[in-house]
């Protein structure tokens, strides 16, 4: 059986493309399917931020192959788990939901790693730094996740 795993972000352009891409370049795509999508319409069927494309391709992965598009409430049913970047895309999400069922698929993506600060920022309107920051926030929440999917499946 396929565990189903969705990445979410705002707009889904930089982080949950890349949060899609690193988690599946960390597990086996037999066992797990990973997937992004955006709380928001606005980038519908565009590529990723160039710049979140440029610092995946930095780490060996390819990203530019994914297009964006919207959070709806068929995926409550196609997943399995729901990771969010932040906390205003939890709230996005969980206004959507019908049942305590989906409230619990929800989790934010740091919640899985002790951090200080439980939240992925948005790296949008920052520097090509942000976007590097982003990436390494990313990938260690990946690690623990990926860790537990490979072991269970």
């Amino acid at each position: 059986m396929t565990t189903r795993v969705l990445m979410v972000c705002l707009g889904n352009i930089c982080r949950s493309p890349l949060a899609e891409g690193i988690l599946q370049h960390k597990i086996d795509s037999e066992k797990v399917f990973v997937d992004s999508a955006g709380t928001g319409g606005f980038h519908i069927g565009n590529k990723p931020d160039s710049r979140s494309i440029a610092v995946a391709q930095k780490h060996g992965i390819d990203i530019s192959h994914q297009r964006c598009r919207k959070f709806n409430t068929q995926d409550f049913v196609d997943f399995d788990v729901i990771y969010v970047m932040d906390k205003s895309n939890y709230a996005n999400v969980i206004t959507l939901t019908k049942n305590t069922a989906e409230i619990a698929k929800v989790k934010l993506l740091l919640d899985v790693v002790n951090l200080p600060k439980k939240q992925v920022p948005d790296p949008y309107y920052g520097g090509e730094d942000g976007f590097e920051h982003v990436f390494q926030l990313i990938d260690t929440a990946c690690d623990v996740i990926a860790e537990k999917l490979n072991t269970n499946s």
